[in-house]
């Protein structure tokens, strides 16, 4: 709404925050006096705003956090997936910057308490819970991180050598007080109109957080051998269900708009506020942009981000049945591929149907809206993030709000932890997966049995519903900064190295029709399968290797003859967890043992 993103402008221009000069030792960044700031609810409000402002995932995080997973291609791959190249030399996340924002809040729950004779105690409640649901996820963000982590729940004394050199908790520890703040949040932050629907913390957002949080942690401990999995998951149900039943959410889901209900969701300026339970919003009148269309759509400013065709092959038909039970359904050429398929496929990647603004006029015309390899890597270009504007493709001036929470995740959220539990049956179902896949033009009716597909790519998981659930959240939550956290709750991060495969070549060396116009628009050949004549005008003609000796090191073909882009990456499941930083553990020594497989 414009009155928050107005307030959140004003407060980013003001030194409201208090920052930690102990425990960081450096002199404070803002300041307030505490003595004459929280003397009303206005007080508290601007405070919570500001955390808004700085602790909020930014578009970059919301938009492409997930480039560097098993479902997106990228140019390249970050140092932590390559041999040799993260330790604890070059970790980072450990420095005074990185816990400013929790000593913020702890700053704050300390001293709002000097507000409580000016305000009335259901608003004392409601403030105290927005800043524990801080404090819960920068915790929750540590120990995803790091697994043990020191807790610490006020603000510290700069003589406190005890609490500034104390060592690191255990993660049950330290989660368990994530859960008691998650809990605070979720019963005292209020729900009243005021804080509805205007992009604030209030008590959905805080159910959302918890359902989040404790999926996660109940499948991490599910699938790494630690206790305690069942009680997370309960409450994770127990989140999800108390938002399902009273809130006023549902999915943007309007019917004959089959083909464009999940897009509305992500393209918008305004967040969809009947499925958005919080978002990053953006607005063209406020002079608030972001680059997501152009990260996407430049091959010089992002990383031409494309999905594998591994992932492609996962969205069901229209009528519910598995696009990989097909014999041959990994040589289906792309002009074909989309076709009577879940139409989110074609609201996430550019496909024949798809129709963008080219200067200013709506066109569907392949050569204008559809790049070659220079914007993408796999022919699956994605465009969940895109305007659809060519205006947008090259500077920072999308104003298409971000969601953070919505409402689809919590049904995933339902589902899976139902799943996971052995509780999943015709209701769960009903309630959660149907209507996610029906709101898409796709069958909701129940899998008989388990889609050998799946139960290949997430080797050792044979329960229908579990790899129904993870189908369903791969596709719905595509680039919404959560499959990394899905791989790694899972034990699935090997799944980061998978073969990255793209479109179906019919022929190396012969030119084809690839979105099925009449025109031939490409040409993959090798030096052991050449050119067949001279260059056809609007044909892109791309080198492969294809047998030993070809030497080309950027794109190989694989047994299916699809294409395959080489990107070198490796895991070890010491990676499951980072290293604290060398420098952290000299300056603190308490802080040892370094974690399983990293050296000092």
């Amino acid at each position: 709404m414009k009155p928050i993103l107005n307030k959140i402008a004003i407060i980013a221009g003001l030194s409201l925050l208090a920052s930690c000069q102990s425990f960081f030792d450096e002199d404070p960044v803002y300041s307030t006096t505490t003595d004459t700031f929280f003397n009303s609810e206005t007080a508290l409000e601007t405070y919570a705003i500001g955390f808004l402002e700085s602790h909020l995932p930014s578009a970059a995080t919301l938009t492409r956090g997930d480039q560097y997973s098993d479902i997106c291609v990228t140019t390249q791959t970050e140092g932590f997936l390559k041999t040799g190249g993260y330790s604890a030399q070059q970790a980072n996340n450990w420095a005074r910057g990185n816990w400013r924002p929790l000593y913020n809040v702890n700053y704050y729950l300390k001293h709002m308490k000097d507000a409580a004779p000016y305000v009335d105690d259901a608003t004392m409640k409601h403030y105290e819970g927005v800043g524990r649901f801080w404090r819960a996820w920068f915790y929750w963000d540590k120990v995803k991180t790091f697994g043990d982590v020191p807790w610490y729940d006020e603000p510290i004394d700069p003589d406190d050598d005890e609490q500034l050199y104390k060592g690191r908790d255990p993660r049950d520890y330290v989660m368990q007080k994530v859960l008691e703040d998650l809990d605070f949040a979720a019963t005292w932050c209020s729900k009243a109109s005021k804080y509805v629907n205007t992009n604030v913390i209030n008590r959905y957002v805080a159910l959302a957080l918890k359902s989040r949080i404790c999926l996660y942690e109940g499948t991490w401990r599910k699938y790494h051998g630690l206790d305690g999995s069942e009680e997370w998951l309960r409450a994770c149900v127990a989140a999800s269900e108390e938002l399902m039943g009273d809130s006023p959410y549902s999915l943007v889901s309007t019917a004959g708009e089959e083909t464009t209900n999940y897009s509305k969701v992500f393209k918008s300026e305004e967040p969809q506020y009947t499925e958005v339970i919080l978002a990053n919003e953006f607005n063209a009148t406020l002079n608030r942009f972001h680059d997501a269309s152009w990260y996407y759509a430049s091959g010089s400013y992002g990383q031409r981000n494309s999905g594998p065709k591994a992932f492609v092959n996962m969205y069901l038909n229209l009528d519910g049945t598995r696009f990989t039970d097909k014999d041959g359904y990994n040589k289906t050429q792309f002009k074909d591929e989309f076709a009577g398929r879940d139409y989110r496929l074609r609201q996430t990647f550019i496909t024949p149907y798809y129709v963008k603004k080219v200067g200013g006029k709506e066109t569907n015309e392949f050569a204008k809206v559809f790049p070659g390899l220079t914007t993408q890597l796999t022919y699956y270009r994605i465009i969940k993030w895109n305007t659809d504007d060519d205006a947008n493709e090259s500077n920072t001036s999308s104003a298409n709000s971000l969601p953070v929470f919505r409402y689809a995740e919590i049904l995933l959220n339902e589902a899976e932890a139902k799943a996971e539990l052995g509780e999943m049956d015709q209701t769960v179902w009903n309630k959660t997966i149907r209507p996610l896949r029906e709101r898409s033009g796709v069958s909701g009716a129940m899998p008989a049995t388990a889609d050998p597909y799946l139960a290949s790519y997430y080797d050792g998981v044979t329960d229908k519903w579990i790899l129904e659930c993870r189908r369903e959240r791969s596709i719905e939550l595509y680039m919404e900064n959560t499959r990394r956290d899905d791989l790694m709750r899972w034990r699935m991060g090997h799944k980061l190295t998978v073969e990255f495969a793209g479109i179906h070549i019919p022929e190396l060396g012969k030119p084809f029709d690839m979105n099925g116009d009449g025109k031939n628009d490409l040409c993959f050949y090798s030096k052991s399968h050449p050119k067949s004549g001279s260059n056809q005008t609007g044909v892109s003609y791309v080198e492969v290797t294809a047998e030993e000796g070809d030497n080309v090191t950027t794109y190989s073909v694989n047994k299916d003859n699809c294409l395959v882009y080489i990107l070198d990456r490796e895991w070890a499941d010491y990676k499951y967890l980072y290293p604290v930083p060398k420098n952290a553990l000299d300056i603190n020594p308490n802080l040892r043992p370094q974690n399983p497989g990293w050296d000092d």
